[in-house]
């Protein structure tokens, strides 16, 4: 597995060219203070909710902080057991190991959507806790059973399954089992 990036650095000098205040920042993305000091400080790796509003709050694109800065196109990877190979795939973890993102996009920075790669491990000590966003999601379960809740309504896909929904609508997605799932999500998110 790669190393882990720095996106809270990316993060950081992103706000910081933008003479945006953490606290400012905080009241814009309603992340508390103290989550972005610690997303800054590359203590966690948050899933894709709280990433889209800070990109959203500093007016970039969600890759922004995956990216080279490099263009190439057409992008191509591979996934197989071992995750993605090819161009030095980005990881990342959260505070607990529970999600690893690969960044299936990375390179292609005129790209609307995000595609990503992610593995989502099992914690009964995660809450339950929906956010929302502008944009939409696509999720197609390549292994394991996902747990989607979505507004007020349940959902619990097998591989194979698909969802795809509106971001602005409150929603959680974790591993519905005790085993690990294995999903490919695709996020659109307009500027």
């Amino acid at each position: 597995m790669s190393q882990r990036p720095a996106i809270g650095s990316r993060v950081r000098a992103f706000r910081e060219e933008r003479e945006l205040p953490l606290e400012e920042l905080a009241r814009h993305t309603k992340l508390s203070v103290d989550f972005l000091q610690k997303l800054e400080n590359n203590e966690v790796y948050p899933s894709i909710g709280p990433m889209q509003k800070v990109a959203r709050a500093l007016g970039v694109r969600l890759g922004t902080f995956l990216d080279d800065q490099f263009t190439q196109d057409p992008i191509r990877g591979r996934i197989s057991d071992e995750g993605i190979s090819g161009d030095d795939p980005i990881s990342g973890f959260s505070v607990q190991p529970t999600y690893v993102y690969q960044a299936l996009g990375k390179g292609k920075t005129d790209r609307n959507m995000e595609p990503f790669y992610i593995e989502i491990f099992p914690d009964p000590t995660v809450e339950e806790k929906t956010s929302s966003h502008q944009g939409e999601e696509f999720i197609l379960v390549l292994k394991g059973e996902l747990l989607v809740i979505y507004g007020k309504e349940r959902h619990v896909l097998t591989a194979g399954e698909t969802i795809y929904y509106n971001s602005i609508v409150p929603h959680f997605v974790g591993a519905a089992g005790d085993a690990p799932v294995t999903i490919l999500a695709v996020t659109y998110n307009p500027q």
